[in-house]
């Protein structure tokens, strides 16, 4: 059955002629109103501090645990126990980096890559500075923006401690081999860290079968709020040295979970993921046989995911045409039809005479939301030779609409 954008889009309240066209999502997306009156509800029915004896704590930690099982159900996750709430994906990878640097010792290496957001580079940055490890790059190939795989394989050594790569590109839209990079560095003999930020929104997502040892993302990304994620191996979790006040609790995910939750925002989280659930009840059974041996929630998260995805591999088609066929345009990343599932539905590109903030304040002027800059891509965005400008990003969700794209794109031609 084809996705109802009528019926998706008044969730969002995005129906109507004057509304904004949202092609600003990989900075964040829009959410649906069950989010809005979630937070909402739980300061009207649940508003307390964990751990009390009274109603409404009681009533604020059982939504809790509903809600980290139904992220567990999301991930794939053994057990909600691996799932740690946060300010925001940086801020809980600051914390995982610093406790992962107590088990390292000088010389020991870190792999990064030129395709991450800083979210997944300065961390690791920081902690190499602080205990004297080498850090090694993997390069992309300029040619499609994808990850030099020899590249990979030349920095791996016995000295490899741990390898954090992107998952989906917040710049360029490309998809990783998890799979395979989590193979490669256990291989290695280390751990493996997945910034999963841009594949959330796009990508049935499975730690499990991805093998890795860390994952981070992001709700507000996945029409959620703004608050951060955290799964990690249950074993690691309570065996890392995390930084913690002493009177919390001592095992995952408590420990890691540094002062009073953000309660309303992890209400908010419950509610977008029965807003995929909702999805894939409509509209994913013919996705099931996709995701064998899985069952209940976790299957009907997975297929509404891929529901969305199917449609917005239809939107990428369709803005990367538009695109191609606007004289001096130079789109960076996958532009092979035949390989967009290979990528999310983030676009970059620059247009010869124009700067990318100066076509970005066009777009906006005519109620079109873009972004430009490095949108803290800087490793990629210095290998491409846009390190002083950037390049305009155009990043789709399944509420967009092929009518936005040639709307678009005319407002582009008019430069």
């Amino acid at each position: 059955m084809p996705l109802d954008l009528a019926a998706i889009r008044s969730q969002f309240r995005m129906n109507g002629d004057k509304q904004p066209i949202f092609f600003d999502n990989p900075a964040g997306t829009q959410v649906p109103d069950r989010v809005i009156e979630a937070v909402s509800n739980y300061y009207r029915s649940m508003n307390a501090n964990s751990g009390g004896a009274f109603a409404t704590s009681q009533r604020s930690d059982a939504m809790v645990t509903a809600v980290r099982e139904q992220m567990a159900d999301f991930l794939n996750a053994p057990s909600p126990s691996e799932i740690v709430f946060g300010p925001n994906m940086t801020t809980l990878n600051f914390s995982l980096s610093r406790a992962l640097a107590k088990g390292l010792r000088a010389g020991d290496e870190i792999v990064l890559t030129r395709m991450d957001h800083d979210a997944n580079v300065a961390p690791w940055l920081r902690i190499a500075e602080d205990y004297g490890l080498v850090v090694r790059w993997v390069d992309i190939l300029e040619a499609d923006c994808t990850l030099d795989m020899d590249s990979l394989e030349a920095a791996l050594t016995d000295r490899t401690k741990i390898v954090a790569t992107v998952h989906a590109s917040n710049a360029v839209g490309t998809i990783n081999p998890v799979e395979q990079i989590a193979s490669m560095a256990h291989a290695a003999g280390a751990l493996f860290v997945v910034d999963a930020v841009q594949s959330a929104p796009h990508i049935p997502i499975d730690v499990q079968a991805i093998g890795c040892d860390f994952l981070l993302c992001s709700a507000y990304k996945f029409f959620g709020p703004h608050i951060g994620i955290l799964w990690g191996r249950y074993d690691l979790l309570a065996s890392l040295p995390a930084y913690k006040v002493r009177p919390s609790k001592d095992k995952p995910p408590y420990r890691w979970e540094t002062g009073t939750p953000s309660f309303e925002t992890i209400a908010g989280v419950g509610a977008a993921l029965d807003y995929f659930e909702a999805i894939g009840q409509e509209h994913g059974a013919a996705y099931a046989e996709q995701f064998p041996g899985f069952a209940g929630r976790r299957l009907t998260l997975k297929t509404g995911i891929a529901a969305l995805a199917a449609y917005e591999r239809e939107l990428v088609t369709h803005l990367i045409t538009e695109l191609q066929s606007i004289p001096g345009v130079r789109i960076a990343g996958i532009t092979d039809p035949a390989r967009y599932h290979e990528r999310v539905p983030t676009v970059v590109f620059t247009k010869a005479g124009q700067t990318p903030h100066v076509i970005a304040e066009y777009l906006a002027a005519h109620n079109i939301y873009v972004w430009d800059g490095n949108y803290y891509a800087v490793e990629i965005m210095e290998r491409l030779g846009h390190a002083q400008h950037g390049m305009v990003r155009v990043g789709l969700a399944h509420y967009n609409t092929h009518d936005e794209i040639e709307r678009f794109a005319a407002v582009l031609r008019q430069m």
